[in-house]
């Protein structure tokens, strides 16, 4: 009996975290694709096929344009094909656009001038931009958010915040010039900046300071895997002391932009401290690990919990395919660059390589991330087990 409730319970986690993995994901690539393929059609391109998911076709239907629609069995991504694409990653078919009638290469995607392939290769990262400032700024606006004054209440001993100089009673309202309008907001600057030189303009007694602290670098081991941020060491007002505050439209698309633009700024900066030796590579995650958290928001965190998530993943997903990574649409982008300065494509040759490049870098980063992944989930049902 032991045995089996053990089995269910394993196999309802496991659909409780696959099915909103899949919600999420699926949203967020049908915009991502969703962008390049209204660009495409607004500049004249045909489109052959228009995918969710990777693989074997589930079943699909041809619109009056002769694109065909479909679901596919690998639902890790999507695409989308143009005429004159070898593939969906919008590899060139130079040998099948030489055999094109005047008419098919006027719709062919490698034949269009090089503002428009731009635009179509750009338009599916920043369609997941506005997915998720549509998204960040509708929750604001209708939800509202919960604000604490980023006032210290309480300074621990021995800590970045002692040694900075840090009383109780003091405002915080600046961090390296910076506005801060909530002690949420603290927080969120202090828990990316481990390790960092922080500059915080403080009222204390109706004047005004400025202190530097260094945040101290610590880590948690939660359900969703190793988790490193930055600790100062204050306690702010109690939870009682927070207000609801309602905003309106163009205050809320404010918050939104600027939420995304936070996420953006975050992932760089990691991205830097990683290149730099600053940061570990072991919080990178992959499918497994993305389907870990739908899931444990689903549950938690409901409706609202899933849309930020669905936020969340689509700047990560519009940021990472902006990367100078062939296959990647940043690296269609670096490609055009070139051709931009050299005033002529790069020959077949260096593009083929390049792709090839692209491809073992992108196969790496997925096994090092379903690694990562893996690594992170026994290290939770390790922390669950203690």
């Amino acid at each position: 009996m032991d045995f089996l409730n053990a089995m269910g319970g394993t196999a309802s986690g496991f659909f409780g975290a696959v099915i909103p993995f899949l919600i999420v994901l699926s949203i967020v690539v049908f915009v991502h694709e969703m962008g390049h393929f209204l660009v495409g059609r607004w500049c004249g391109v045909g489109v052959h096929a228009f995918s969710l998911g990777f693989g074997p076709e589930l079943f699909g239907f041809n619109d009056r344009y002769g694109t065909r629609w479909k679901l596919s069995a690998i639902p890790l991504g999507g695409y989308v094909k143009f005429h004159g694409d070898a593939n969906g990653a919008s590899v060139p078919d130079p040998e099948a656009v030489a055999r094109m009638s005047p008419q098919e290469r006027a719709t062919s995607f490698p034949t269009q001038s090089l503002p428009k392939r731009a635009a179509i290769v750009a338009a599916g990262p920043i369609a997941n931009f506005i997915l998720a400032i549509a998204l960040f700024s509708g929750a604001i606006y209708v939800g509202g958010r919960y604000e604490t004054p980023a006032r210290v209440e309480a300074v621990m001993p021995d800590s970045a915040a002692a040694r900075a100089g840090f009383e109780p009673g003091d405002v915080i309202r600046a961090i390296g010039g910076s506005r801060v309008n909530s002690f949420t907001d603290m927080q969120r600057t202090v828990s990316g900046a481990a390790g960092s030189s922080l500059t915080f303009t403080v009222e204390r007694g109706g004047e005004t300071r400025e202190l530097v602290a260094v945040p101290e670098r610590k880590e948690d081991v939660t359900p969703f895997g190793r988790h490193r941020f930055g600790r100062l060491g204050i306690q702010g007002p109690k939870a009682s002391e927070a207000k609801l505050v309602h905003y309106g439209p163009l205050q809320s698309l404010g918050l939104g932009t600027y939420e995304t633009y936070f996420v953006v700024d975050r992932t760089i900066d990691y991205i830097g401290k990683l290149a730099t030796g600053r940061e570990s590579p072991d919080q990178l995650s992959g499918p497994i690990g993305i389907a870990r958290v739908s899931g444990a928001v689903a549950q938690s965190g409901g409706l609202a919990g899933l849309v930020g998530l669905i936020a969340l993943l689509s700047v990560s997903i519009g940021l990472l395919n902006l990367f100078p990574v062939p296959l990647l649409d940043g690296g269609h982008l670096l490609f055009y660059a070139f051709e931009a300065v050299r005033g002529r494509p790069l020959s077949e040759r260096a593009q083929e390589i390049g792709f090839r490049i692209g491809l073992a870098l992108v196969l790496f980063l997925m096994l090092f991330a379903a690694w990562n992944d893996i690594l992170n989930l026994g290290a939770s049902w390790g922390a669950r087990g203690t």
